[in-house]
């Protein structure tokens, strides 16, 4: 294997929208960071690709709030940096049944984050919306300010761009297949496919679904995260309502509780297409994806019910008029992974995964809490209990929630 001679503070490698975030954070501070990608950047193949992502604060576990605040700030701040926008502001609004777990969860947190919210009765939601949302009788709504649009793609792209303007080395193609520790000076070495190796004080290991592969690779630990492959349905609204389905309309961002979890976008990438997709998908291997999972007739009839009963006859439920494949990576909680690989790493290697299809609107407080731990070994930005990888040696469950799994496992 050729050394690169090359001498970096941190390498970090995955260069989805969490390495690209941390990247960005770390060469913002004047160290010397490499980032390492296996495929071409901007790629397709994992969880950082596409045209819309949702933004809210509105979550049932009451850990993220704070998280999703920061990434505003930090959204904000990049926004303003790099000169154009990828964050598309708009009202964001859960729904479902009254007497739903989760449902009643998320007021809760908002009760005790303060975040401003309303709690709204079917009447209310109609009257709120002109009509364009309708909820059963036995359902409620909740409308907070905090929503919107992230651009994935575009997001990715801005912070490997700002990265690059403060100094950052950046390397496509380069697929990391060892991590080892340098005896002699110290540090560890990132030895790729190629035949490359790369030095670094520190390494950040944000790979996504390959997390699992890599780190038993590395360590022989199973690492508790599972890749699932997703669908992304967009539906044609019909003709002489498009208009009502608009972020620019103040159509909201929206997310509904039960079964199935539907979630969805304002239209706003593809015009006269509105994103609504149920939250779930299945197993997978990252390297023998289908591409083109077909959705499951059961689902997709569930979904349809869902769009003629909330939207009436304004939106096309025939078929959908787009079907787009993507990667979640899933814990058992549903929750993060942020933690230091521990053992004979030590704090030399510090992991961020499992973000289990809900993570990307926090990656700007992702990217900044590991940039704090692998320069400083510690953050301060929010408490890493609920992330740590030894919750599963305490509980093979993860952490302990009063309310049910989000993402339906479709067989």
């Amino acid at each position: 294997m050729e050394n690169s001679g090359e001498q970096f503070d941190v390498i970090v490698i995955g260069a989805g929208i969490m390495g690209s975030s941390t990247t960005y954070q770390i060469a913002k501070r004047g160290h010397r960071v490499l980032l390492l990608e296996q495929f071409d950047f901007l790629h397709h193949r994992g969880s950082s690709h596409g045209e819309s992502r949702t933004i809210r604060a509105t979550y049932p576990e009451n850990y993220y709030s704070a998280m999703v605040f920061e990434s505003l700030r930090l959204w904000e701040e990049a926004e303003s940096e790099i000169g154009y926008k990828v964050y598309f502001k708009s009202p964001q609004f859960d729904m479902g049944p009254a007497d739903n777990a989760s449902l009643r969860a998320v007021i809760t947190s908002c009760q005790l984050n303060a975040i401003p919210h309303k709690v709204l009765d079917p009447t209310q939601v109609r009257d709120e919306f002109s009509g364009r949302i309708q909820l059963p009788e036995d359902w409620v709504g909740i409308l907070s300010e905090v929503g919107g649009v992230v651009k994935p793609t575009k997001a990715v792209s801005m912070f490997q761009t700002l990265a690059i303007k403060h100094g950052a080395v950046l390397k496509d193609n380069m697929k990391v297949e060892e991590i080892e520790r340098e005896d002699v000076k110290g540090g560890i070495l990132a030895c790729t496919e190629n035949g490359e190796r790369f030095w670094g004080k520190k390494c950040v290991v944000t790979v996504g679904a390959w997390m699992k592969t890599l780190v038993k690779r590395v360590t022989g630990m199973v690492f508790p995260i599972q890749p699932l492959e997703t669908s992304i349905f967009y539906w044609r609204i019909k003709d002489g309502h498009d208009g009502d389905f608009t972020i620019g309309g103040g159509f909201p961002s929206f997310a509904s509780y039960g079964d199935p979890y539907v979630y969805g976008t304002p239209s706003l990438e593809f015009p006269g297409l509105i994103k609504i997709s149920v939250h779930g998908g299945q197993y997978c291997d990252p390297e023998r994806r289908t591409w083109a999972p077909g959705p499951v007739p059961t689902v997709l009839d569930s979904l349809k019910e869902w769009i003629r009963g909330r939207f009436g006859d304004r939106v096309d439920t025939t078929t959908p008029a787009m079907v787009q494949s993507c990667l979640y990576s899933m814990t058992p909680d549903e929750d993060f992974v942020i933690d230091f690989l521990g053992g004979e790493w030590g704090k030399e290697v510090v992991m961020a995964g499992g973000f289990s299809g809900h993570g990307f609107k926090m990656a700007p407080a992702v990217g900044r809490m590991l940039a704090d731990l692998s320069v400083s070994g510690e953050t301060k930005v929010v408490e890493l209990k609920h992330f740590e990888l030894g919750r599963f040696e305490r509980n093979p469950k993860g952490n302990t929630k009063d309310f049910g799994e989000q993402v339906n496992l479709i067989n």
